[in-house]
């Protein structure tokens, strides 16, 4: 039975091959996408067999075993080629299409389309270069475009109505084969015409790089500015990504891919180094399109015009990612202000400009925020509460549970904070010179009370004091480092951050709280600092604020230590009690000596935590 090569597709872009050789081979991490283990066709002691999720293909560098998911399965399982689809297919929950003339015609009617169009890009590219090309190469030419640029986005020309039809023609491809391949148009009145005509075209590529079809830009005032080919058995644009196999490599490398807004973008892009750019094909990003990009990043950057055009393009795209999003799986958004698109600031202001930018790009959450606070006021508990409601709307769209319960707690916390600065509450930390610290400078948030989280017990509440005041004290590391690696910390992200300054105040020597903070933020830890860095946390403990002076930050930081220790110790000394009690005969008299026990014991743990917190 021969398949349809868009179901392959399909199945092979639902499928990750690392799912499928994790049931056979222990992989572990060999870089960005890549994977090693041992190989399972031949007997190794060490790893020579690769997987790469990327390009979706196995290799092994001992025995030269190669091949995809299909091949894997049937030569691990034995299987032929139909039972390792059908098998396969089942766990992407995919129909395999059942045999039939038809569906077999239609493979065959794909592959000839294929060559169809592959031999109009071959024709345009020839007249870009001919007399009748001069103008469309002039306009490339003006957009600093070369000849080994045009070359390698394999740009033409689609000249006035006549010649691509009777090129073809001399090929033997037929009028209707042109027709179904989007190259030419059946009008109304039944006169079948040119689709592309005096146009500048860019061959759009399947994952694999063959053309599929093309985008094509009018020379002079003429409308639709940018013209794709129509959707057909070959190309459906709302899945296809501008530049996609030219970019995969480079993502790869990188370990990001930025999605720009039009051909050019990528192009000028590509031209400054960064190869790992693409676009959608005129529209906003579709979920397909999503979906395409997260295999090759985790969270692809969007890089927009600041203009009301991409504004929209921004929130567009936020609005189709929320219900896909995944553990580890968002979009980032870069907008370039100043009435210029990436290629404009490229040309003038060089790939620094522009990096610039893209390293700065928001977070999706931080879209959703402010496109909800936009032309809203909120000076009432009505309005306020008006907000709330749209935002629990929202992220109820998210299908996975765990990312949905995290977007709930981070605008519960936005709220919060909102909240607490309109009525002037807010805690603002003050530089070491009395002044505030603004802009760039990190903003504590403090997490809203909520009826179903009970208040940190006194041990969380010292270990935040004192993770908090090395992170905005670092010059204390010297002097406490190793206790600080001693602690053994209750909240995932105190702990992730205590692990963060072991490692990089081991090998950094210098930084103050701003450049800490910096260092910790492009490592991802962004939410887990807003998180330590509370008002609660500072009103417990004024000493490690960043403006409290360091000797007063040591000496607080060795007391709450030392109170630890004491708690630690006592509890070491209630549970020997309740044992020995537990253990006498008398069993009134035990159980009075473990009452006594226990007062003593709470009543010094009140007398601790009192002494714990300070003005």
């Amino acid at each position: 039975m021969a398949l349809p090569p868009q179901f392959l597709d399909e199945l092979r872009s639902r499928t990750s091959i690392t799912s499928v050789v994790g049931r056979k081979v222990k992989l572990v991490s060999a870089g960005k996408g890549e994977y090693k283990g041992l190989c399972p066709f031949h007997n190794e002691r060490t790893p020579s067999f690769t997987v790469s999720e990327d390009k979706g293909f196995y290799y092994c560098f001992g025995c030269q075993a190669k091949g995809d998911i299909f091949d894997f399965e049937m030569n691990t399982r034995g299987l032929s080629f139909m039972e390792a689809v059908e098998g396969l297919a089942a766990d992407a929950g995919m129909e395999v299409p059942k045999p039939s003339p038809r569906e077999a015609e239609q493979a065959k009617r794909q592959a000839g389309l294929q060559d169809v169009v592959e031999a109009a890009c071959a024709f345009f590219q020839a007249q870009l270069y001919r007399p009748a090309g001069a103008e469309g190469l002039a306009y490339l030419r003006r957009r600093g475009l070369d000849d080994a640029t045009i070359a390698r986005f394999r740009l033409g020309y689609a000249p006035p109505p006549g010649p691509l039809r009777e090129a073809l023609g001399k090929q033997g491809i037929t009028e209707r084969q042109m027709v179904e391949a989007g190259l030419l148009k059946a009008r109304d009145d039944g006169k079948v015409v040119d689709y592309f005509r005096d146009r500048v075209l860019f061959p759009i590529t399947d994952r694999r790089g063959k053309v599929i079809a093309f985008g094509g830009r009018v020379m002079g005032d003429g409308q639709p500015k940018y013209l794709n080919s129509p959707d057909n058995p070959l190309f459906h644009k709302g899945s296809v990504l501008y530049n996609l196999a030219g970019a995969r490599d480079a993502a790869r490398d990188t370990g990001r891919v930025i999605v720009a807004e039009g051909y050019m973008d990528v192009i000028a892009m590509a031209r400054h180094g960064i190869a790992e750019a693409v676009a959608p094909l005129g529209t906003a990003v579709t979920e397909q399109q999503i979906q395409e990009l997260w295999k090759l990043c985790p969270e692809p950057v969007l890089c927009l015009d600041g203009d009301a055009a991409g504004i929209r393009a921004a929130n567009k795209a936020a609005e189709r990612a929320l219900p896909l999003l995944k553990p580890g799986k968002s979009l980032r958004f870069a907008l370039v202000v100043g009435g210029k698109d990436p290629d404009e600031l490229l040309s003038t202001a060089g790939r620094d400009a522009l990096e610039s930018i893209l390293g700065k790009a928001q977070p999706l959450a931080d879209i959703l925020w402010r496109n909800a606070l936009e032309g809203r006021p909120l000076d009432t508990p009505e309005r306020r509460a008006a907000l709330e409601y749209d935002l629990d709307q929202l992220t109820q769209t998210i299908q996975d549970g765990t990312v949905q319960q995290a977007y709930k707690r981070e605008f519960r916390d936005r709220l919060y904070q909102l909240s607490r600065s309109q009525r002037q509450n807010s805690f603002t930390p003050a530089k070491r010179d009395g002044k505030p610290w603004r802009g760039k400078d990190f903003q504590p948030v403090a997490p809203p009370p909520s009826p179903l989280t009970p208040p940190p017990s006194a041990a969380v509440q010292r270990q935040r004091i004192l993770v908090a005041a090395v992170l905005t004290h670092p010059e204390l590391f010297d002097h406490v480092g190793e206790r600080l690696g001693s602690i053994a910390c209750d909240e995932p992200p105190v702990d992730r951050i205590r692990q963060a300054l072991l490692l990089l105040l081991a090998t950094e020597s210098g930084l103050d709280f701003e450049g800490v903070s910096s260092h910790l933020r492009s490592r991802g830890l962004e939410n887990d600092l807003r998180f330590l860095l509370s008002p609660n946390v500072f009103a417990h403990a004024s000493f490690a604020r960043p403006d409290a002076p360091t000797d007063r930050a040591m000496s607080g930081w060795d007391h709450t230590f030392e109170l630890g220790l004491q708690q630690e110790f006592r509890a070491d000394v209630l549970r020997a009690g309740a044992q020995f009690a537990r253990q006498t005969a008398d069993a009134d008299e035990s159980e009075q000596a473990l009452l006594r026990l226990k007062a003593l014991f709470f009543q010094d743990m009140r007398r601790m935590n009192d002494d714990s917190l300070d003005d």
